[in-house]
């Protein structure tokens, strides 16, 4: 008997790429059970810890084995269950949830996977650690807060998949997709936003015009202006920071946007968009190094719309639509100069509409990365000096005056950003080609 099983074939597995996965599947294991051990639960930190270390030992054994592995932790949630309903302490349904994905984040550990499953485990451990804020906020929720979230899941799942693909137009300027892509990618960037702005903005003007400037930087401006002129001149300190962190919020939301779908263009502004926030932080901290007796002034309530609504999502579609085949039809018969004005116009009607058009008509091939970069910022630049038309209601001189040399030394910043990048574009493109797979 001994002999059979002597010749039965062995696996010789590599010593330190066999550690790496396990050691990652414990890893992730201890970094979920951490917060069940803080917040006192029977299965915490150990068990945890065995559930990812068993995940991995399955996952690299075989499909069969992580399967067993899956298994026994469901044998293990039945038992705290039943253990927990006999003290009387009811059931531990997120528990047991978060037991389950921690077996299947081991799986994938052991199978060689490293940043899906860190991606999952650090989401499970946030949706753990912010019980209290997730259901302080669903219970908060309007009926039309809910139906804009489903609403967007409706556009995103169900009518962008019917959409045609390519072009439907004979000179090649409309794409349904893109459009529909770049209304959702905006939607849903000012309904995460909103998300923040709920859980958060409510607690200083700081946070309030910061998270209302990632929604709307136009009409957060035009709320802490009307505060402006309600309470007077002891609030102006405090609206001066709340506009700039507006404005900084504005001009890293078109980053992002950029980055999303053009990350080529973003390389050829980056240097203007880091520039233009930097200079930003750097006058609120100023500010509030110098007006540190006003911090106790009252927060402005600010009351922005719906996160996501039907009018909403064609008004942006239609200022896309729009930027998109007028910069593409200057950019045809007049160049860079031409898209550069519709850039700027665009930056009126939304920054972020004006950002996404730039960004796709570059993906498309209709303009260079480096013109779209240019058009993006060109925008922001837009964006502010139109934020500042609001400021001029209040007549408020001291605020005026002061925003507008603080909105000067922005734009300086963001001419200064784009000559930067100018500069270092062939390296930074050279770097770009480098990084990309083969």
């Amino acid at each position: 008997m001994s002999e059979a099983f002597d010749s039965l074939p062995q696996a010789d597995w590599p010593y330190s790429q066999s550690l790496m996965r396990l050691a990652l599947g414990l890893a992730l294991g201890l970094l979920i059970g951490l917060e069940r051990e803080w917040r006192g639960k029977e299965a915490g930190l150990r068990t945890f810890g065995f559930i990812g270390l068993m995940g991995a030992m399955g996952g690299a054994l075989g499909t069969a084995y992580g399967l067993a592995a899956l298994a026994l932790t469901g044998v293990l949630t039945v038992i705290l269950n039943v253990s927990t309903l006999r003290a009387g302490q009811g059931t531990e349904l997120t528990t047991s949830a978060a037991m389950m994905v921690t077996a299947l984040v081991g799986i994938l550990c052991g199978q060689g996977h490293t940043l899906p499953p860190a991606a999952v485990t650090v989401i499970v451990a946030a949706l753990l650690a912010w019980k209290e804020r997730l259901a302080d906020f669903s219970m908060g929720m309007s009926v039309g807060e809910i139906r804009s979230a489903l609403l967007l899941a409706i556009l995103a799942i169900v009518i962008y998949p019917a959409l045609p693909t390519g072009t439907v137009d004979p000179w090649n300027l409309i794409e349904p997709r893109y459009v529909w892509v770049t209304v959702i990618l905006i939607a849903g960037i000012g309904f995460f936003n909103y998300v923040l702005w709920k859980m958060y903005g409510a607690r200083g003007t700081e946070l309030s015009g910061f998270f209302g400037g990632l929604i709307n930087s136009n009409f957060t401006v035009i709320e802490l202006s009307e505060r402006v002129r309600e309470v007077g001149a002891a609030f102006v300190p405090t609206a001066y920071r709340g506009i700039l962190l507006a404005t900084t919020a504005m001009v890293v939301r078109n980053a992002t946007i950029l980055l999303i779908l053009a990350p080529q263009a973003l390389a050829s502004a980056l240097s203007a968009f880091a520039l233009m926030a930097l200079t930003n932080v750097v006058l609120v901290a100023r500010s509030v190094r110098r007006r540190r007796s006003a911090d106790g002034a009252a927060a402005p309530e600010i009351h922005l719309d719906l996160p996501f609504s039907l009018p909403q999502a064609f008004k942006y579609g239609a200022i896309f639509l729009l930027l998109h085949v007028v910069g593409a039809l200057t950019e045809r018969h007049f160049g860079d100069a031409g898209f550069y004005f519709v850039s700027i116009v665009g930056g009126l009607l939304s920054s972020a509409s004006a950002v996404a058009a730039a960004a796709t008509l570059a993906e498309q091939g209709g303009i260079t990365s480096t013109t779209a970069g240019v058009g993006a910022v060109l925008a922001s630049f837009t964006s502010l000096v139109f934020s500042l038309s609001f400021v001029l209601r209040t007549r408020s001189r001291l605020l005026i005056r002061t925003l507008a040399v603080s909105m000067v030394a922005v734009g300086l910043a963001g001419v200064v950003g784009l000559l930067i990048s100018q500069k270092a574009q062939p390296w930074v493109m050279q770097l770009l080609d480098f990084a990309r797979p083969p």
